[in-house]
């Protein structure tokens, strides 16, 4: 799970294992596998370093 800021300022937490896809267009939106969107003030950078720090967290290896 991670956690992210919508654009009105409410905090998400998502299941990172659900994500399909994420694009800045300019604003960040989150496809999640079940076609929902979810748009963010996160850069798409800083949601794959949310999503590889809770990989690392769950596997307790690098990646």
């Amino acid at each position: 799970m991670i956690d992210v800021t919508g654009l009105n300022d409410v905090n998400y937490t998502i299941n990172a294992e659900l994500i399909e896809r994420i694009e800045e267009l300019p604003d960040t939106v989150i496809t999640l596998t079940s076609g929902k969107k979810i748009i963010v003030k996160e850069s798409r950078q800083e949601i794959k370093k949310l999503i590889i720090e809770y990989k690392k967290k769950i596997f307790n290896r690098d990646l």
